[in-house]
């Protein structure tokens, strides 16, 4: 089973472990997309572009003299690359920087970026934010229409995409957003809290039976990367719109919040740090 083939791979998550004070970066693991994608797409084919974007909040490294430094590092990891990074390896990975020494961080940058390239055999971008930065971003909300004050019945907490209907042919350009997306760990089951944004271009889009089918994940486990590729493909194949969207804002778990996106008409994700992040 996927879970057995998880767990194999896998020594860190799970388990008890000490942390590391000095740089090792053989603590990293990957993940395989492939268990999951092999499901979705048969043929390998990916209906979509995006990445991956996450935000570690609790980094920190010395500086030659011994002055402590921290910051939030910004990874953003190409969907196409062949794995995840798993996040508590990555949580390891970071506070091994802690009584670690660099250059400056333009030394620190560079060790993140080939390590971590390396995890995901891809080009994974590393930005690392000062505070000050990181303050001019802002807090933000999702555009376009909250699915949430909706009234709904619900009866369905795995993924249900028969859920899904269209209201009409004529073709519409809409947002929805929905801050009721939760999912759960495929190891530890833990909840994943989550945001969701939509953006589409196709047939209107039934508002309560999207909101239904969102709040189905409720139960389900998998990691936030592949939730998000099928919610992706179910909107795809049930609503047939020309252009789409999703874009889901994971809640931090060990100083690390996950926000992967997938298009098949944007290149890039729209940043948005959303208050509860």
């Amino acid at each position: 089973s996927l879970l057995i083939e998880l767990m194999a791979t896998l020594n860190h998550l799970g388990s008890t472990v000490s942390y590391p004070h000095t740089y090792e970066p053989k603590l990293l693991e990957a993940v395989s997309r492939q268990p999951s994608r092999g499901k979705l797409f048969p043929n390998n084919e990916l209906p979509f572009s995006g990445c991956d974007v996450w935000n570690a909040y609790e980094v920190s490294w010395l500086e030659p003299s011994g002055k402590p430094c921290i910051a939030t590092v910004r990874l953003k990891i190409p969907c196409s690359s062949p794995h995840l990074i798993e996040s508590k390896s990555l949580k390891l990975y970071l506070n091994s920087l802690n009584q670690s020494k660099f250059r400056d961080e333009w030394a620190l940058n560079r060790i993140l970026t080939e390590d971590l390239s390396r995890c995901a055999e891809a080009p994974v971008e590393v930005s690392i934010l000062g505070l000050a930065l990181l303050a001019k971003e802002g807090n933000q909300g999702l555009p376009g229409y909250c699915l949430d004050g909706l009234e709904v019945r619900i009866d369905a907490y795995t993924p249900s995409p028969e859920i899904l209907e269209v209201e009409s042919d004529t073709e519409v350009q809409e947002q929805f957003h929905s801050h009721l997306l939760k999912t759960n760990c495929p190891i530890t089951h833990q909840p994943d809290w989550g945001s969701l944004l939509i953006d589409y271009v196709g047939p209107k889009i039934s508002r309560t039976s999207l909101l239904k089918y969102i709040i189905s994940y409720r139960q389900h486990c998998d990691f936030h990367e592949h939730c998000i590729e099928r919610i992706f493909v179910d909107l795809l194949e049930h609503c047939h719109p020309n252009r789409l969207s999703v874009q889901a804002h994971y809640l931090r778990r060990g100083g690390i919040d996950i926000n992967p996106f997938r298009s098949n008409w944007e290149n890039e994700p729209r940043h948005y740090r959303l208050p509860h992040q």
